[in-house]
């Protein structure tokens, strides 16, 4: 692959009443980057909070100079949240973070990372060797595994965790899969559906996750299934009727062979 380096990776963080965790998460993922001597900034979008979440922000932006707090006015919503952090972002890259501290920062390093390789795209899965879950609620798993069965058949996909958040992408990716129509948390499927259906390169790598220690999960499983629905329809419509106006026209040299390894290669790691 033949894709320019990158220079800054934006962690993009949609945030709402999360003051019992938010500064720990900055902090800690400040230092891991630090360490690793990942270029960043960090860009925490307060999607209307009723608690302290702005105010806690604006006195860890005095301790983390990577610290870029925005404040989305409304109307509001996780997918919202996170095309304003698109938005606003001044990185090559993008990581998409959850703000309870679910995910692992060690694992945004591997994305970096990953990403230098030439990758457009690179997903994390939880239910691919060397990856996992600590107290995941059975009932959220069950459904969880349900509806990523259905994504891998209805488009024909190996990716075993489409539904999760966190992953990263290049920026000429995001721009790519736009407009990105999703307000709430069914951009967690838009946003890599539309990278793979598109035509851009992805792999996929282990990741870790632990359920959130302080706060309330915000995903509403009853108000989401129908918005989950919508958007991969939108988007199954997209693969098999539109006769590829959607898709990348200018490729890196050689991507169209990697993506398909890349495909076959996660299809033995995931089965």
């Amino acid at each position: 692959m033949n894709s320019p380096p990158l220079q800054l990776l934006s962690i993009v963080i949609p945030a709402r009443d999360e003051e019992g965790c938010i500064a720990s998460t900055v902090e800690h993922l400040h230092i891991e980057l630090r360490l690793q001597n990942v270029p960043h900034e960090i860009v925490v979008v307060d999607d209307g909070s009723t608690d302290g979440t702005w105010d806690i922000l604006q006195q860890t932006r005095a301790r983390v100079a990577t610290l870029v707090p925005v404040k989305n006015p409304g109307p509001h919503g996780f997918g919202r949240a996170i095309i304003q952090g698109l938005d606003a972002m001044t990185g090559d890259a993008a990581v998409i973070m959850m703000a309870d501290e679910s995910d692992d920062c060690r694992d945004v390093v591997r994305y970096w990372q990953k990403l230098n390789e030439g990758y457009d795209c690179v997903f994390g899965s939880r239910f691919m060797k060397g990856g996992g879950v600590i107290d995941y609620p059975q009932f959220k798993l069950f459904l969880n595994r349900l509806a990523n069965r259905f994504l891998r058949f209805l488009f024909r996909i190996k990716l075993n965790d489409t539904t999760n958040a966190f992953k990263a992408y290049r920026r000429e990716t995001i721009d790519g899969c736009r407009p990105l129509l999703s307000p709430h948390f069914n951009i967690t499927v838009e946003l890599p559906l539309k990278a793979i259906v598109r035509g851009y390169t992805w792999t996929t790598i282990p990741i870790t996750w632990r359920n959130r220690r302080t706060g309330a999960p915000k995903l509403k499983i009853k108000e989401m299934g129908s918005r989950y629905l919508f958007i991969c329809l939108y988007v199954w419509l997209e693969k098999y009727f539109s006769r590829g106006d959607y898709r990348r026209q200018v490729a890196h040299p050689g991507a169209a062979s990697t993506t398909g390894e890349e495909v076959a290669v996660h299809a033995r790691q995931s089965d």
